[in-house]
């Protein structure tokens, strides 16, 4: 091996440490393997685990025909988004759109507690047309009309969304009262 080689082995230990003390928060977590997926796995899997678990409450879930939404739960169209705790100490929802769904829900994921938030689409539509607070659009230009982000920590809540959720039980009671009022 040649001195080249050896100083690049050098520098991969270094970023493995900081990468490595970066995820020890999540070390013991019993989600730290959702973590270790490829990012194009992750989202799937944050359908399946909240779909599983809404069932699990008693709610009727299926897939949508079609890609404006992700589940039907008892005949009402939902967008599913999910992150998982930023180094910050927020949740970061991303690629919100204008589509045809009636119900987002944002699963958030920290090391050990799980945050969840029943919006109606037009409440997000709304405070994303008038900058409420951790709601913005996600890109600058003609691109950032048509995808938002919500950000939020989960340990200070803005004010227009605590109705929606913050802990699972109170996020699937949000999620309940949406379902009862758009039958």
């Amino acid at each position: 091996m040649g001195a080249d080689f050896e100083s690049l082995v050098r520098i991969a230990d270094e970023l493995r440490m900081q990468y490595e003390a970066q995820n020890e928060e999540w070390k013991h977590s019993p989600f730290a393997w959702i973590k270790m997926r490829p990012s194009r796995q992750v989202g799937a899997i944050a359908e399946q685990l909240l779909s599983s678990w809404l069932e699990e409450k008693g709610l009727r879930v299926e897939d949508s025909p079609d890609s404006e939404a992700d589940r039907i739960v008892n005949g009402v169209r939902v967008e599913i988004k999910f992150s998982t705790l930023w180094s910050g100490g927020f949740y970061k929802f991303q690629q919100l759109r204008d589509q045809n769904y009636s119900v987002l829900l944002c699963l958030g994921i920290s090391p050990f507690e799980a945050h969840l938030w029943a919006i109606s689409k037009e409440v997000v539509i709304q405070g994303w047309r008038e900058n409420w607070k951790g709601l913005r659009s996600q890109h600058g230009g003609k691109r950032g009309r048509d995808t938002a982000w919500l950000e939020v920590d989960p340990t200070e809540v803005p004010e227009w969304l605590e109705p929606f959720g913050g802990s699972l039980e109170k996020g699937l009671r949000a999620l309940r009262a949406l379902l009862a009022s758009a039958d």
